[in-house]
């Protein structure tokens, strides 16, 4: 099942669904996927992969639809110009689609993972580049790079995570050369025959744009998401899961939590239709504490008496969430 937000019905011939992309058969040869989450950027993009003549075969160019207008627009135009530089720089074939929420890690997270297994799947080598994008997105990509890496020992050397830095920054650029504007309006509120209050106008709003760019550099303010300011970007486990551990982390997903580990116990037990016995509940404490933050971290407990609270932590989470479909078709 694809979860990668909407196609753009205005992208053209080379856009489809996420599940158009994931149904799409196997190549007879490994190709060079590149998963470019788009953003404001244009040469980080492209230009690395041209002047080090990589081998592009495929482009998955992700764009963002939050924010203002002008913000979505210029994303949008950016990834437009991509897709089609892609195809005639590099002769790559290119799919466009869309994120609806850039902020929405965890939604990020498991499109990620089902798009890089998918393309794993069907023999592609996979490079993603965390240039651009809000960083939601691109550390969402990267985690779930990292924990496929994990799973899927055999294809590790077909995953890639890739940043470029830039050359040069355009915002101090533009900052200077308003700063230039700024000296030639006000040089011109002396010249007879020009409206001053047009002049005033245009040295007023720059005067203030230059103010604010000195005092809090190239963004203003903190968004709210989810009634936080902040967006906690876990980091994936470096073991693998085993199978009677993956039943502990299903458990917990479905019942969110259990007041000890002994009534989790009790829950396996009676999923696997076992006696509970105190062998049995051993066993589930050994691999409870394997899950826990002195382990793989996919679990955290909350001591309260004698017993310990258990739930997911949010790697956790992302872990069930990720695996949901893998265990409802019985893989």
């Amino acid at each position: 099942m694809c979860r990668l937000g909407q196609p753009d019905s205005s992208l053209g011939a080379n856009s489809g669904g996420v599940g158009e992309i994931l149904k799409r058969p196997g190549q007879l040869s490994a190709m060079q996927t590149h998963i470019v989450p788009v953003g404001f950027d244009y040469d980080r993009l492209i230009a690395p992969l041209v002047r080090d003549q990589q081998d592009v075969d495929r482009v998955i160019l992700l764009e963002g639809a939050v924010g203002s207008e002008e913000n979505v627009e210029y994303a949008q135009n950016l990834s437009q110009k991509l897709d089609k530089d892609f195809q005639n720089l590099l002769g790559a074939e290119t799919d466009r689609f869309v994120i609806e929420d850039v902020y929405d890690y965890d939604v990020a997270f498991e499109q990620a993972f089902d798009l890089i297994n998918a393309e794993l799947d069907r023999g592609n080598e996979i490079w993603v580049n965390i240039s651009a994008m809000p960083r939601t997105i691109s550390f969402a990509f990267a985690t779930a790079a990292h924990s496929i890496m994990v799973e899927r020992q055999e294809d590790r050397d077909k995953i890639h995570t890739y940043y470029t830095a830039p050359e040069k920054y355009l915002e101090t650029e533009l900052a200077k050369e308003l700063r230039k504007q700024r000296e030639l309006l006000e040089s011109l509120l002396d010249e007879e025959g020009v409206p001053d209050e047009h002049i005033d106008e245009r040295l007023d709003s720059a005067t203030h744009l230059l103010s604010e760019f000195d005092e809090r550099g190239t963004t203003i303010g903190a968004k709210e998401i989810d009634g936080s300011h902040i967006v906690e970007l876990p980091v994936a486990s470096f073991s693998n899961v085993k199978p009677f551990e993956e039943l502990i982390l299903f458990t917990l997903g479905e019942h969110g939590e259990f007041e000890s580990v002994s009534e989790l116990a009790e829950a396996l037990a009676r999923e696997l239709n076992e006696e509970y016995t105190d062998s049995f509940r051993s066993k589930v404490i050994y691999n409870v504490d394997l899950l826990g933050p002195g382990g793989k971290g996919y679990i955290e407990q909350e001591s309260h008496g004698k017993s310990h609270r258990t739930r997911l932590s949010r790697i956790g989470e992302l872990w069930v969430r990720a695996h949901s479909d893998d265990r409802e078709k019985g893989h």
